[in-house]
């Protein structure tokens, strides 16, 4: 499901504020994260996993050593992805009133303060910025 859809629900369970955002972004997150990293793991190489398992090694061992090196590059791609994906969502979630920055860019936006709309953009742009750096920077050192 949408972000936008776990928002409204979370508004309507919770009532506004971040607590909704957060785990509208929670929900759409991990079934994200969950579905790619599933795909991952069923492309895995299955020879060392078998190997493994010949050798008699427990399932930590098996997921340790057998699949995590195989899956590693995908889960810290997909990890960051889904970083910068957040970012950018938590300030939309606010104008439907799941907290953050988004409710006041929409209280501003209904009071007809136009200076602080654009310091609020100006912000949000930002912080978009900075996370596109980061997961820049943290993608070329992880892989």
């Amino acid at each position: 499901m949408n972000s936008l859809v776990w928002a409204l629900l979370f508004v309507g369970i919770f009532g506004p504020g971040a607590l909704a955002g957060t785990l509208a972004i929670a929900f759409r997150s991990i079934g994200f994260v969950g579905k790619l990293l599933g795909e991952a793991l069923e492309e895995a190489n299955a020879g060392p996993i078998e190997a493994l398992v010949a050798a008699g090694a427990p399932w930590t061992s098996r997921m340790t050593f057998g699949y995590w090196p195989q899956v590693k590059p995908a889960f810290w791609s997909i990890a960051l992805f889904r970083w910068d994906i957040n970012v950018r969502e938590s300030a939309v979630l606010g104008l439907v009133g799941a907290g953050g920055i988004g409710m006041t860019l929409d209280s501003a936006l209904n009071l007809f303060q136009w200076n602080r709309v654009a310091l609020i953009l100006i912000a949000i742009l930002a912080v978009v910025i900075l996370a596109e750096i980061a997961v820049t920077q943290v993608r070329r050192r992880i892989l």
